[in-house]
């Protein structure tokens, strides 16, 4: 039986990165859901079968900090990589201090994303 293909969800509130994001993402052979917000993804409640989250920190009402602790909160124990444009070294330091596989500042390389996706994945 071949292996399961890893979902990778992608939730950023700017709808262009998440089209390409998931372009690259396919690409590479994985299987990827997109939100652009927080809440539309926890409105959807279709958290199962989620391999590996890619989340933005600059979200308007709910941040990518605050949705992982939602996520955390209901049980989920599942990698994430925290991503930004705005570089700041105390974001750094709390995406560190909350687990996260990698730290992305956007614009990022294709191969940064794959390597950060394969590094979280083996985290998992």
């Amino acid at each position: 039986m071949p292996d399961k293909c890893p979902t990778i969800c992608v939730v950023d509130d700017d709808p262009s990165v998440c089209r390409a994001l998931g372009r690259v993402i396919r690409m590479a052979g994985f299987t990827v859901r997109s939100y652009t917000s927080a809440r539309e993804l926890l409105d959807v409640r279709q958290l199962e079968n989620i391999d590996l989250f890619l989340l933005d920190i600059q979200m308007p009402v709910m941040n990518g900090f605050i949705l992982q602790d939602r996520l955390a909160d209901t049980g989920f124990k599942i990698p994430f990589i925290f991503m930004t444009a705005h570089d700041v070294e105390a974001m750094r330091i709390r995406s560190n201090k909350k687990g996260a596989a990698a730290f992305l500042q956007k614009p990022f390389d294709e191969n940064d994303l794959l390597e950060a996706i394969n590094k979280g994945l083996k985290k998992g």
